[in-house]
């Protein structure tokens, strides 16, 4: 980041998604109400699994974490979002731009190994439930954990420390709703080969790991299920898996979409209508597809209403 004050931009005009002050003002109400929904739907998630013993497992140790990372990453963009619609200042200073991209892709790497440590834990679950309170002790659980964040932290600092080198004197305006990779590659002057290619090799070697470790799970377990007998056993197995396999099929589609290209194949509206989806809708999704579609978060949620009616009651 030595290199900050030789650029002639010392901010940046993030351009949003449109130009119209009827659109702003639709998409800032829509956003609202995406993001409080983010907000309820993760914290909610959160406060739920800690609050109930049945629930105090790898697997939802695990959704915990989902839950404070989508809550967390959709924070870093939606708040400045949701400003920029309302006024007609735009501006986003050098370093608060490569501060937001920083914490972005922390806490989205994060989750693409998040997402492989969940699968890997249904592998274990279906294939070896003998073995499973052995193999997924909370002190793995942990460590794998500690991993996920560790990686995502020194993924974040490479690209942040080795864009912040380019000099950026073409222009200052953004054309996107955050300071995300591609539109600010876009912008600088210098050549931006290496630059590309070391993120690239971060970023698709954390994509590449994941996808292997997800795929390899969901075989294994593909293979368990279809020596099980029973429809019903076959049902159970594949039941306690289709919410987290929805949820990476989501996210992971949407993210090898828009960032496994050069820039030079950047696209402003197709580009821009799937970094809405990965930012805005899929944090408020996730909550939603691993509760309305799991039986142990309803059933906690009705245990947890009964202890707060049983003691007003006692009152």
């Amino acid at each position: 980041m030595d290199k900050w004050n030789s650029t002639s931009v010392h901010d940046f005009i993030l351009m949003g998604l449109t130009d119209s002050e009827e659109t702003q003002l639709i998409f800032f109400l829509v956003f609202l109400l995406i993001y409080l929904i983010t907000v309820l739907g993760n914290a909610g998630m959160i406060l739920i699994i800690r609050l109930d013993p049945q629930l105090h497992t790898p697997m939802y140790f695990f959704l915990t974490h989902l839950s404070f990372l989508d809550l967390s990453y959709s924070s870093s963009i939606t708040p400045k979002n949701l400003q920029n619609l309302l006024c007609s200042n735009k501006s986003i200073s050098f370093l608060g731009c490569f501060t937001q991209m920083f914490f972005f892709v922390v806490f989205v790497a994060a989750e693409c190994l998040l997402l492989s440590l969940m699968a890997y834990d249904r592998y274990v679950a279906i294939c070896n439930p003998l073995h499973y309170p052995v193999i997924m002790s909370t002190r793995l659980c942990s460590a794998l954990l500690a991993g996920s964040y560790v990686i995502g932290f020194v993924d974040s600092t490479v690209n942040v420390v080795f864009m912040s080198r380019l000099h950026f004197c073409k222009s200052n305006v953004i054309q996107h709703f955050f300071c995300d990779i591609s539109p600010i590659l876009a912008l600088s002057c210098s050549d931006t080969f290496e630059v590309e290619l070391i993120i690239y090799i971060c970023g698709g070697s954390n994509l590449v790991l994941s996808l292997i470790i997800i795929s390899l799970s969901y075989l294994s377990i593909l293979s368990t299920i279809l020596k099980i007998n029973s429809t019903e056993g076959k049902k159970k197995a594949l039941s306690t898996c289709a919410s987290h396999l929805l949820g990476v099929t989501i996210f992971y589609s949407t993210m090898i979409f828009t960032y496994l290209k050069p820039k030079t194949s950047y696209s402003l509206g197709r580009d821009q209508v799937a970094s809405v989806f990965y930012t805005i809708v899929i944090p408020m999704l996730n909550p939603l597809i691993y509760s309305l579609r799991n039986k142990e978060v309803k059933s906690a949620v009705v245990r947890i209403l009964q202890k707060r009616e049983g003691s007003r009651q006692l009152k």
